[in-house]
């Protein structure tokens, strides 16, 4: 059986990505679209958690190496960029 996937504050890597909105409903929109891909996307090499912090949303990820982090970061980014593009449509 294989072992559970490191926690964030476990990995060696870490970085935080933080999405600012002009209020905290959009926030709250954005927050909530990204964040049911938590778990769902992460891997043995990183993870990530999602947060709202008033009208900002923040991504954090912890990878076991900068490559892991590298795509950590270019997922997630992606991932918020299509949720905000989503919400400007509707």
């Amino acid at each position: 059986m294989a072992d559970p996937p490191l926690s964030l504050d476990a990995r060696p890597h870490d970085a935080a990505l933080r999405f600012e909105y002009d209020s905290p409903a959009r926030a709250r929109v954005v927050a909530r679209a990204v964040t049911q891909e938590v778990g769902e996307i992460d891997g043995h090499r990183s993870t990530a958690t999602v947060e709202r912090d008033g009208a900002a949303v923040v991504v954090r990820i912890g990878a076991d190496d900068l490559v892991a982090l590298r795509a950590g970061c270019n997922t997630w980014g992606s991932l918020v960029s299509v949720a905000e593009r989503t919400t400007d449509a509707a």
